[in-house]
Order: C-alpha cells, then structure tokens, then sequence
C-alpha cells in the first residue's frame, strides 16, 4: 500500500530516516513534517518531508499514517492531545523505546477502536550521531521493528497491518513482543555496554539493537 499522506512528528534520526526510506521506496505520496520551524527547515534540506508545521494538530490534518517519532514522554501527550482530531481512518503509530505507558495511554484515548487506530512499534535502529543531518534511507535495512499489540489486538489485520507490510518493504524484519516483555527486553540490552570489558573485543550480542546477526525469533525467547 502507498499512503497518500503520512505525517511524522519529531523529523530528527529516525522521523528524517522513516520520510527518506517511505521516499526512497514509493510508499508515500505526500510526507508533513511536525518540528521546530528550524528542524524543519534542515529536514526539507534533506528530502525528508514535503512540508513542515510547528503545530502538531495541523500536521495530522488528512493524513492517513502518523508516526509519532519524539521522546517517549511526548509521545504519551500527542497520544492524548491528538486522539479527538484525528479521522476514524487514521492510523497512528509510534518508535518510543518503551511500550508498557504507550500502550495504556492508547487505550485511554482511543477506547474501543484503539486496536484498529493504534500500533505501538520500536524500530531498533540507530546512529552514535543524533538529528536529522545523520538520517538515512537506509537506516532500517535489516533491522528489527518490534510491535507490541495492544490487548486483543490483530497487528496482522486491517490499517495495522497494512503498516507492518510497509515496515517490511523499509527492508526491517518484523517481531511481536507484548508491551511488558518488550520493556524487559529493551531494558536488559541497554544494560550490556556496561557487562563488557574494555578491551574484549565486542560479543555477538552487542548487534542486537540492529539485529545484523540475531533473528527476530531470538528476540522473542530472550524477552521471555
């Protein structure tokens, strides 16, 4: 599917990197950026987006995807502020590092069509160097997208899974976690930097977060 309009509040590394890579491979028709007017300017420098508000509520207006790609705090509020103003068929989306408040926050403001309104994701993608100059269309090649389903949600089914198929296309490798094991997971691995020696030279699992040399499925057992 190609979205005909997608908006992605925050365009730094991964909202810069998501814009590039929909572009890079047709699967959006228009991209509306949501920043700080000069973050955004740098992202239209870039390519990233076609268009920029500063105004997170004019962003969203006709767009048919919404990526929510800022701290996980603020991504809590626009859940909130922005669940009233959005159109029945909008989907909204997210890359926050945790999912457990996501997911509450989700259920909160969307009610009973949050699982077909809302998919929590984590793409585990990333640069030592932050900010939209270091986005890159490629970014996501390769790498493990996790989402996380709400309670008795289908992620495979409807506008959720339409977006998944997308992801797939970016070139990720999609993995299913719940929100609590995925919290454990992302947790555990933030902690190993810290397990290694100095000088050892670097143990396969230190690839995780971009999932070169651990398949999807292993994500899952090390989550249980």
């Amino acid at each position: 599917m190609v979205f005909r309009q997608v908006t992605i509040i925050g365009t730094g590394l991964i909202g810069g990197s998501l814009g590039l890579a929909l572009k890079k491979r047709r699967l959006a028709g228009r991209i509306v950026g949501c920043d700080r007017a000069p973050v955004l300017e740098r992202a239209g420098d870039r390519g990233a987006i076609d268009s920029g508000t500063t105004n997170p509520v004019d962003a969203v207006r006709g767009s048919e995807l919404v990526v929510l790609a800022t701290p996980v705090l603020a991504i809590l509020d626009h859940i909130e502020r922005l669940g009233p103003a959005l159109a029945p068929r909008t989907l909204v989306t997210d890359v926050g590092s945790t999912k457990a408040e996501v997911a509450k926050r989700a259920v909160k403001s969307f009610g009973r069509t949050a699982g077909h309104r809302f998919v929590a994701g984590h793409p585990m993608a990333g640069r030592e160097q932050a900010g939209v100059d270091y986005a890159d269309a490629d970014l996501f090649e390769g790498a493990a997208w996790l989402f996380t389903p709400l309670p008795r949600q289908n992620v495979h089914a409807g506008l959720c899974g339409e977006f998944l198929h997308c992801v797939e296309k970016l070139g990720a490798k999609v993995a299913i976690l719940d929100p609590v094991n995925h919290d454990r997971f992302c947790a555990w691995i933030s902690h190993l930097p810290q397990m290694i020696r100095p000088r050892s030279p670097p143990p396969w699992w230190m690839n995780l977060g971009k999932m070169r040399l651990c398949s999807t499925s292993a994500v899952a057992r090390c989550a249980t």
